[in-house]
């Protein structure tokens, strides 16, 4: 049977059969989509994220055997330590945990500017560095860095330090691509638009988020699962030539 899957996998580049891979943040929207899309490519998952109930939820969810689930709070240096550890070796890694926190830079206090680049920006930096550090990633593994639009392509009003906290982490991407490449190691970002999830509507009416809908080309904001087919895209043996780049998933917007 394995021999058979391995030969599946030659067949179809697309294929993530045989491969290991952390997703973080993978307890709700897109990291759960990225969790549930590799495990019915046929990668076996290692999800992780700070809330025990929903990350055990999206576990129900995932296709296959031999997943791992891990609750951690990765902006603890002690918890990221173990959960590196703990992980064998590794084909991809999708760097997915990120928050928001809207807010006028004249109203952002010192918390908000920590907590939004640690989360942000220095999580993903640190887990990159620690499976380097303790080799926990195979000959020719995928990194994949879930960025944004805001701060690479354009900006907003109210996202100021969301924006610093994005392109600091596709500047990380592309000197992690170059350092790499001679392992045979490639690092890419996705720069998604407004994508649905639960966490869009808390606040906003639903009339001003059909207004803003309608500014982009294709009329509405994106799903979950198409940034879950792209993570898997750049997982995947066919994109082996693919390194240091920012896939834009937008739906036409940054055409405007």
């Amino acid at each position: 049977m394995i021999w058979y899957n391995q030969k599946l996998a030659k067949m179809n580049p697309f294929s993530l059969t045989g491969k290991t891979i952390l997703v973080t943040g993978a307890s709700s929207g897109i990291g759960r989509a990225i969790a549930v899309a590799c495990s019915q490519s046929g990668a076996m998952l290692i999800i992780t994220g700070r809330n025990e109930a929903r990350l055990l939820e999206t576990f129900s969810m995932l296709e296959g055997d031999n997943h791992q689930q891990i609750t951690a709070d990765l902006t603890s240096s002690v918890e990221l330590e173990k959960l590196v550890e703990s992980l064998p070796k590794l084909d991809g890694l999708v760097n997915n945990a990120g928050i928001a926190k809207p807010l006028l830079l004249q109203f952002v206090e010192n918390e908000d500017v920590d907590d939004v680049l640690q989360i942000n920006a220095l999580v993903p930096i640190h887990l990159t560095r620690l499976v380097l550090q303790h080799k926990k990633l195979n000959k020719t593994a995928s990194l994949v860095y879930i960025s944004s639009i805001n701060g690479n392509n354009c900006a907003y009003i109210g996202s100021s330090i969301y924006a610093a906290s994005k392109s600091a982490l596709t500047g990380f991407m592309k000197g992690v691509a170059l350092e790499l490449a001679p392992r045979g190691i490639r690092a890419n970002c996705i720069n998604p638009g407004m994508i649905e999830t639960d966490l869009l509507k808390d606040g906003v009416g639903e009339d001003e988020l059909e207004k803003d809908r309608l500014k982009y080309p294709l009329k509405r904001y994106g799903k979950a699962e198409e940034v879950a087919y792209a993570a898997v895209y750049l997982l995947s043996d066919a994109t082996q030539w693919i390194t240091g780049t920012n896939l834009l998933i937008d739906g036409g917007y940054t055409l405007q």
